[in-house]
């Protein structure tokens, strides 16, 4: 919350993943990072209107990968938590996302798992896992697995 709040600064990079419903992509993609970036970053997720629950293919494919997204749960950003952001990633959230001068911003173009088989979310999966350590080296962390 300090953070948040703009009263901490530790210097370690903070990234917001965004998507519609903060159900599927927006988590794998906060999963993968964490995983990846251990204590040397921290990564927030949040949706414009957040779902009832993380879609299911979604938590098997990142279990398939040694990551529990199980326990997640879709959320809502605030204008707060943008702001104390140094990257926004949005994910097919479109005109919603918000966007505030002195942030860097990127957009990921990525199929939505909702609705989706395991089989299907796989390449997404895979596609989001590629982007996350290609932004980790931007970022100069050094993944952890």
């Amino acid at each position: 919350m300090a953070k948040v709040e703009g009263h901490h600064t530790d210097g370690k990079p903070v990234v917001l993943f965004l998507c519609v419903h903060n159900a599927g992509r927006s988590q794998m993609a906060m999963g993968f990072f964490q995983y990846l970036a251990g204590d040397s970053a921290v990564a927030w997720s949040g949706g414009s209107e957040p779902g009832n629950e993380i879609t299911p293919a979604a938590i098997a494919a990142m279990s398939e990968r040694g990551i529990d997204i199980f326990r997640e749960f879709a959320k809502p950003w605030t204008d707060e938590i943008v702001r104390a952001a140094d990257v926004v990633v949005s994910m097919g959230c479109g005109d919603a996302c918000p966007v505030f001068p002195g942030r860097r911003y990127l957009d990921w173009t990525l199929d939505d798992p909702a609705g989706q088989t395991v089989d299907n979310v796989r390449p997404i999966r895979d596609d989001i896992e590629r982007r996350v350590r290609g932004l980790l080296d931007d970022l100069g962390v050094t993944a952890q697995n």
